[in-house]
């Protein structure tokens, strides 16, 4: 499928802030890496799932194997497994750990303060440590993009943004979303709900099915695994009525496939587009100047302009998909600020 970004990532270490930290992966073996997620798992069809994906590309393409001195992942399903998943990635031995989503700074800042020998790095959020490298998104920009092509799409003036938990991620989803939308109608309606978890599908699925019902019909989820319950509302919906024209956009990677399913014989997708975030990308060429490089502390922030996010065509018409690459430019031309907050 083609893609209005085509995402992609170079990470040079002149994009790093320089760290007396520095460790050389000139051993045999290289280095060897482990993430720690954040709720949802590595099969939640989004932000986790793309970071596992670019681990293991990475370890495939440099002959390295899963488990201690390659490649792994300890999942978190709470708040409360993350110093435990910490300490366990610890004694495996694993030269660098990433920490996978903002909930998980806390949690790193502390670890990595009392461990200062050991290498690592947070994917969505920002720790100052010589020891800690921060690879973060634009999610402002891509959300933008989702809103235009929501407020261009919609039959009904009136649209969803279903978050998973509030934080200075999902602010920046929601916040892009809505200039997106209001630059293109400024009186549209736009319906917002967080589910207070990335990991609670059933609650997603209520949310969408009170907004599909109050006359939305295209919705937004930012929230990992808890947005495949709008997934599955929508299907439902659709399976119901044939007739009815309702959409959902993905997030992180893209999520055609969780929106194809067959109707009275025929394939039907409800998944509109979906925004990208290159976190498997990110990973991937991150560990690999690490181990050509060696390890750099430091904050790193991908935009459209780098390729860091996007946008795919999905089911847009070409006059949308037009639209939008039109504003994309303007974006990296900064001629358009996206707002970071919604209260900006």
């Amino acid at each position: 499928m083609k893609k209005l970004s085509k995402a992609l990532l170079t990470l040079s270490s002149a994009a790093l802030v320089a760290s007396p930290f520095a460790v050389s992966a000139q051993e045999e073996d290289g280095l060897s890496a482990i993430m720690i997620t954040d709720q949802g798992g590595i099969d939640d069809k989004s932000f986790n799932q793309s970071a596992w994906e670019g681990l293991v590309a990475w370890g495939e393409e440099h002959g390295k194997e899963q488990g201690v001195g390659g490649y792994d992942y300890l999942e978190s399903p709470s708040d409360s497994d993350y110093i435990t998943n910490f300490n366990t990635a610890m004694q495996g031995g694993f030269d660098v750990i990433f920490g996978v989503g903002f909930k998980i700074q806390d949690a790193l800042t502390q670890m990595s303060g009392q461990n200062p020998e050991q290498m690592f790095a947070i994917v969505d959020g920002a720790v100052e440590a010589d020891n800690v490298a921060s690879l973060n998104f634009k999610d402002h920009e891509a959300g933008f993009l989702a809103g235009v092509a929501a407020a261009s799409t919609t039959e009904s003036d009136h649209i969803g943004f279903v978050g998973g938990v509030e934080g200075v991620v999902i602010d920046r989803f929601e916040a892009g979303f809505v200039a997106g939308a209001q630059e293109i109608n400024p009186d549209i309606e736009i319906s917002i709900e967080y589910v207070g978890s990335f990991a609670d599908a059933p609650r997603g699925k209520q949310i969408a099915a009170a907004m599909y019902a109050n006359g939305a019909d295209i919705i937004f989820q930012a929230a990992g695994g808890s947005g495949n319950g709008v997934f599955s509302e929508a299907r439902d919906l659709v399976t119901a009525d044939p007739e009815r024209n309702i959409w959902v956009i993905g997030v992180d990677r893209d999520q055609e496939e969780e929106g194809t399913f067959e109707v009275d014989g025929e394939t039907r997708v409800i998944t509109l587009t979906s925004t990208l975030k290159e976190i498997g990308s990110s990973i991937k060429t991150f560990l690999e100047n690490s181990e050509t490089n060696g390890f750099e502390a430091g904050n790193t922030v991908f935009g459209l302009a780098e390729g860091g996010v996007g946008i795919t065509d999905g089911e847009l018409s070409e006059d949308v998909i037009s639209v939008i690459a039109d504003y994309e430019q303007q974006i990296i031309d900064g001629e358009i600020e996206v707002p970071e907050t919604p209260a900006e």
